[in-house]
């Protein structure tokens, strides 16, 4: 299956029943330059709707300080993770406000896995401060959306 916000099969789907299963198995995994892999979809095809990612940081894997144009909620399922000065572990929920600076991230010795919930479509990490956003991604995950978006057309 390909990501159900740009397949308009799952969005036909979605609109006839009301309802749509899949597993993360079935969407396609993107690998950032960083070694971080990711997967991704929207709650429907709108743009303002709910992005959902499930992302595995390698272990010592380091991201920038950087913050969201969005309300988003993230949560550790496994590993730890250090954002800023604090130790994260697997359970632990974060819930951060648009605009909000945080960072850096880096990963702990076993890697991370981490569910991001975003209120809306700006998801894109912004960097922020002398940071030059080499570490985000947000340019691969854009990127493969809008090819995704182009194939699907």
């Amino acid at each position: 299956m390909s990501d159900p916000a740009t397949d308009p099969d799952a969005a036909a789907k979605l609109a006839r029943r009301g309802h749509l299963a899949f597993s993360w198995e079935d969407l396609e995994a993107i690998e950032l330059p960083s070694g971080i892999v990711t997967q991704m979809f929207r709650m429907t095809d709108a743009d303002d709707a709910p992005t959902i990612f499930n992302v595995w940081y390698p272990p010592g894997c380091t991201v920038e300080a950087h913050t969201h144009a969005t309300d988003y909620t993230e949560i550790i399922l496994e590993g730890t993770q250090r954002v800023g000065a604090e130790w994260h572990k697997a359970g632990d929920v974060r819930i951060g406000l648009a605009n909000r600076g945080y960072g850096p991230l880096e990963a702990g010795p076993d890697g991370a896995r981490v569910l991001f919930m975003f209120k809306d479509g700006r998801w894109p990490a912004i960097a922020l401060g002398k940071n030059d956003g080499s570490s985000l991604g947000s340019d691969v995950i854009e990127a493969h959306v809008a090819a995704k978006v182009a194939e699907n057309s």
